[in-house]
């Protein structure tokens, strides 16, 4: 692939917001978000500078992993309003200069999806071939050995016509069958359904598992993940149905689209995203919210920020010029940023989310920020296994319970890491329920939202609001614009444990990012002359780089000679 200089994109200086509609803003009082609190907030988004939505699933659906089971793509959900709103939506976003981008969940449907009932319903049905049916092995066994990302198996029979279908993820989102070109038409023109409705583009839920061999091989790896993953994930028929996506859908409108891609490597993501492939404009790799927990044995590991800064600059340079990053601390299926990788305590809460933010927002790639990341919300505590909503907490649970890990053990292991955390509502004031809401939500609010709360961000200049829209003009100004989207990116000092420092060069300009990661007063010496400071989350003055004091989580980004 080539290494000369990427055609300029819309999308590579763009932020995007993204929103767990149920857990956004609720305007009927049934203690769902829906699409009208969604529009009811555009301007706070606008606010911030973000120019990209997207939208987590607001598709017709049963529930049964909220959402993501998806029973008809092209009709809301009625808890979450009409497709007026939805039009509605599209409309007042773009007067604002924000394009929204939806999720695309085509690896699976739900069991209620029509094309699933048909399916079904008999081994001569028409549409039996648009899932993946397989006979039972002799002694009636699964067909081969891989497992559910929710269950321990793939597989589940289907007593009345005996065969086995196979599901990725919970049994009720069964696998739509790639392989054959019916499925791929009705989802292409689905596609293009929406983007003729003006939509911005899409996120991809889990697109490198589209492609599964057709002779469904054993599991041989079974230490890093859910096993099977190494037949389904990133293999040439991925990349076969993405490009026939582009020829069919994607090429004929500018939108920005990116995969979910786990299991990935820097090389996997410059196949996705190289624009000479013609796939898809990013991906999101996992590496690096990994490091803290074996997830498939629900065990929790120290933070390494060498470790961290190693794959964060391997993506930054191995992708440089030659495909496109995604940017992001959290999403609706990662815990509270600033819980996880700063410090949630009264204390440092304000700087170490500012830190984070300035960490991530300097790099090159397309940002994201997860509703909430804004104004600094942190993990919910919960108390026990039955006030968990997450499917996938659930299962990590009884999986840790049958090794024989204690209740309390269990219980905090899912309260550093659950899905819940994430998709807990938004705060918006001090109000009950945290504005969220005038029924019942339909997950608790976090308690501390009175002191955390988007109305007290806006009124407070110093807020990590305002910081994010701090580091949301930069990217998007003239003045640094260049240096940070498309700037080469140089790691110093690697292996400091306490310290990430790297620098962002483009056309004769450098910036020079330094955060401090831990809650102690450090000092640390760096090459060059400093020309100004152009971002800083403490009011203290920095003059040189030659003994530079750096107070607990403390991130200065400075313009070098």
């Amino acid at each position: 692939m080539s290494t000369q200089q990427l055609e300029r994109r819309w999308w590579h200086n763009a932020v995007v917001y993204q929103i767990y509609p149920r857990s956004f803003n609720d305007t009927n009082g049934d203690g769902i978000g829906d699409i009208p609190g969604i529009i009811e907030k555009l301007d706070y988004i606008a606010g911030l500078g973000a120019n990209v939505i997207w939208l987590s699933p607001v598709y017709q659906s049963p529930m049964d992993d909220n959402g993501y089971d998806i029973s008809d793509y092209q009709s809301i959900a009625p808890e979450f309003g009409t497709m007026a709103d939805m039009d509605s939506l599209i409309e007042q976003a773009d007067k604002r200069g924000i394009k929204i981008v939806m999720d695309l969940v085509v690896n699976h449907t739900s069991d209620q999806h029509p094309w699933f009932i048909e399916s079904s319903s008999s081994t001569d049905n028409p549409k039996r071939d648009w899932y993946i049916w397989k006979d039972p092995k002799s002694d009636g066994s699964e067909p081969n050995n891989w497992e559910s990302f929710f269950k321990p198996k793939a597989w589940t029979l289907d007593e009345q016509t005996d065969q086995y279908y196979l599901h990725l993820f919970s049994n009720k989102q069964p696998d739509l069958n790639w392989a054959n070109p019916q499925v791929r038409e009705a989802i292409y023109e689905m596609m293009h359904f929406w983007l003729k409705k003006g939509l911005g583009g899409f996120r991809m839920d889990v697109i490198n598992m589209i492609g599964k061999p057709s002779d469904f091989p054993d599991a041989t790896i079974f230490d890093q993940g859910v096993a099977g993953w190494e037949h389904w994930s990133n293999n040439l028929l991925v990349h076969q149905y993405l490009r026939e996506m582009h020829d069919k859908v994607l090429k004929h409108y500018d939108v920005l689209t990116v995969g979910e891609t786990p299991f990935t490597t820097t090389l996997d993501g410059r196949y996705y995203s190289h624009p000479a492939r013609n796939e898809i404009s990013m991906i999101f790799q996992f590496e690096h919210v990994s490091i803290d927990r074996e997830e498939h044995n629900a065990v929790k590991k120290p933070f390494d920020l060498v470790q961290y800064k190693e794959i964060m600059a391997r993506w930054q340079e191995d992708l440089y010029q030659k495909g496109w990053n995604s940017l992001y601390w959290s999403n609706h299926d990662q815990p509270r940023t600033v819980s996880r990788y700063g410090c949630d305590s009264a204390q440092y809460r304000l700087v170490s989310a500012k830190m984070l933010g300035t960490v991530l927002h300097m790099m090159s790639g397309t940002p994201y920020v997860y509703q909430g990341e804004e104004i600094g919300m942190t993990n919910k505590c919960f108390n026990s296994i039955d006030e968990f909503n997450d499917l996938m907490a659930k299962f990590h649970y009884q999986k840790m319970r049958e090794r024989g890990v204690s209740e309390t053990e269990a219980i905090a292991f899912l309260n550093d890491f659950s899905r819940d955390h994430a998709r807990v509502p938004i705060q918006w004031n001090q109000q009950a329920n945290a504005g969220f809401t005038t029924g019942k939500p339909w997950l608790p609010v976090n308690d501390n939202y009175q002191e955390i709360n988007a109305e007290q961000a806006l009124s407070d200049p110093n807020s990590i609001y305002h910081h994010y829209r701090q580091l949301i003009a930069l990217r998007q100004g003239i003045e640094y614009g260049d240096v940070v989207v498309y700037g080469d990116h140089k790691l110093l000092d690697p292996d400091d444990a306490d310290v990430y420092a790297y620098i962002r060069s483009y056309k004769g300009k450098s910036l020079l990012t330094i955060a401090n990661f831990t809650a102690n007063e450090l000092v640390r010496h760096y090459d060059g002359r400093l020309k100004q400071v152009v971002i800083n989350n403490y009011s203290s003055s920095v003059s040189t780089l030659d003994r530079l004091t750096l107070q607990p989580y403390q991130a200065v980004v400075v313009e070098l000679v």
